[in-house]
C-alpha cells in the first residue's frame, strides 16, 4: 500500500476513534460565571510548546527547548456526558462546551513547585497526590488540556492534576512531526516528573495516552540513564493507555529503565484501528497497545487491561468509555489505581484473564506473572 493510502487510512481510523472533529479553542474570556458550569477543574501545565500571543491557544505547536508553566481553571458544562470532551472550533458556549475560565502564567520551576505545594496542602492528607497526564498524537493545546480536565472529572481523581503538553502539531497529516516531537518532548517530561518529585506530594501517578506513552517511556529511560533515579522512586504508578510503541522498542526501553515504577499497567485493545494503521505505517511491526503479546507484558511485571470488548475498543477507550467510567465509580478500582497506585486486594486478585466488567462489555485483566504466582501458591496452601 502506498504511503498516501496509509495516511488516508490513518485519517479515517482517527476520525472513527474520536481523534478528529473540530480543533478546540480555550475560550478565555467567555462568560462562564453566567452559564453556571457543572464543575471547574484546576489544571497545572508544564509544556515544551512555545508560548503564543493568541489567547485562544496560548501555547502553539512550535517547540520550546525549555519548559513553560501555567495554571488553567477548566469549566465543564452542565450537559457534559462522561467520556466526552464537548468542544468547538469557535468561541465556546460555556453552557455546552469545555472552556478555560482563567489562565495564569507561572514564571519558573521554583514558583511552579510552590504552587503545586499550595494546592496539595489544601487537600486532606490522603489526597495529597499528583496526577500527571500526557496526551497523544494530533492534539492542539486546548484539546489536550481539556482531556486532562475530563479525565480528572469523570474518574473523580482527587489528586492535583498536572498536564504535560509536548509539542504535537495538532493536525492529522503531521504524524511524522509528532513522532519527532516525542523525542524533543521527553526531556521536558523527565523534568516535569522531577518537579513533581520535589513537591510534598505523597505519591505521583503518571498516565500517558497513545503517542504520549512513548514520551512517558523515553522520559523514564532518560531519568534512569542520567542518574536521576530518585525521581523514578517517587512514582507510585504508571498507566499507558493504547501505547503507540513498537513492541521491540518497548522491550529496549524496559531494559534501559531497569526496575519499572510499580504498579505499572497498560490498557490494550485488539480493535484499535488507529494502532493498526500505525503498525502498517511502521512496516508491520506490532504496537504494544494492540495487545499482541500480553504474556510478554505480564513477564515484565505489568498489569494488562484488555478493553477490546468495552464500548467498541476504540483508540480513546480509556478516556471515552462510559462502561469504564461507570465501573470506576461503582468499584473504585480504576480510580484508586490512578489516585493511589493500587486497589483493594479483593478487586485486583482476579484469575489470569478474569473479567472485571461483565455483560455487553467486558474488561479483562491480566495480572503480572509474579502476582499470579503468589496467588497460586496461596491457593494451594
Amino acid at each position: 500500500m502506498s504511503a498516501k493510502r496509509l495516511l488516508l487510512g490513518l485519517f479515517i481510523a482517527l476520525q472513527l476513534a474520536g481523534c478528529g472533529g473540530p480543533r478546540a479553542v480555550l475560550g478565555l474570556g467567555a462568560a462562564t460565571e453566567q452559564a453556571g458550569s457543572a464543575a471547574s477543574v484546576p489544571v497545572y501545565v508544564a509544556t515544551t510548546r512555545a508560548r503564543s500571543d493568541n489567547l485562544s491557544l496560548p501555547f502553539s505547536a512550535e517547540r520550546s527547548q525549555t519548559l513553560n508553566f501555567a495554571r488553567f481553571d477548566i469549566d465543564i458544562p452542565r450537559n457534559h456526558i462522561p467520556g466526552e470532551v464537548e468542544k468547538t472550533g469557535r468561541m465556546p458556549d460555556p453552557a455546552r462546551h469545555f472552556v478555560a475560565r482563567s489562565y495564569q502564567q507561572i514564571a519558573g520551576r521554583k514558583q511552579f513547585v510552590a504552587q503545586l505545594d499550595t494546592a496539595l496542602a489544601q487537600r486532606p492528607q490522603r489526597q495529597r497526590e499528583i496526577f500527571i497526564f500526557v496526551h497523544g498524537y494530533n492534539n492542539n493545546f486546548a484539546d489536550s488540556v481539556f482531556r486532562a480536565a475530563q479525565l480528572a472529572h469523570d474518574y473523580n481523581v482527587r489528586a492535583v492534576t498536572l498536564h504535560y503538553a509536548w509539542p504535537s502539531g495538532g493536525a492529522l497529516p503531521l504524524y511524522v512531526y509528532d513522532r519527532d516531537s516525542t523525542v524533543v518532548g521527553r526531556g521536558g517530561l523527565a523534568e516535569t516528573i522531577e518537579i513533581a518529585a520535589q513537591t510534598k506530594a505523597n505519591r505521583v501517578i503518571l498516565v500517558g495516552h497513545s503517542m504520549g506513552a512513548y514520551v512517558v517511556m523515553e522520559a523514564l529511560r532518560e531519568l534512569a540513564q542520567t542518574g536521576r533515579s530518585h525521581a523514578l522512586k517517587r512514582l507510585g504508578g504508571v498507566v499507558l493507555a493504547a501505547p503507540d510503541i513498537d513492541t521491540d522498542a518497548f522491550q529496549s526501553q524496559v531494559r534501559d529503565i531497569g526496575n519499572l515504577p510499580m504498579p505499572f499497567a497498560i490498557v490494550v485493545s485488539r480493535r484499535d484501528r488507529a494502532l493498526n494503521i500505525s503498525r502498517r505505517i511502521a512496516g508491520g511491526h506490532p504496537r504494544v497497545g494492540s495487545g499482541s503479546d500480553i504474556a510478554l507484558l505480564q513477564q515484565k511485571h505489568i498489569t494488562v487491561l484488555d478493553a477490546s470488548d468495552v464500548d467498541g475498543g476504540s483508540h480513546n477507550i480509556f478516556a471515552s468509555s462510559p462502561a469504564l467510567i461507570a465501573f470506576a465509580g461503582q468499584s473504585g478500582m480504576l480510580r484508586q489505581f490512578i489516585e493511589n497506585g493500587d486497589a483493594s486486594a479483593g478487586e485486583t486478585m482476579l484469575a489470569d484473564g478474569g473479567s472485571a466488567i461483565e455483560g455487553a462489555a467486558a474488561l479483562v485483566i491480566y495480572l503480572p506473572s509474579r502476582i499470579l504466582g503468589t496467588a497460586l501458591a496461596a491457593s494451594q496452601r
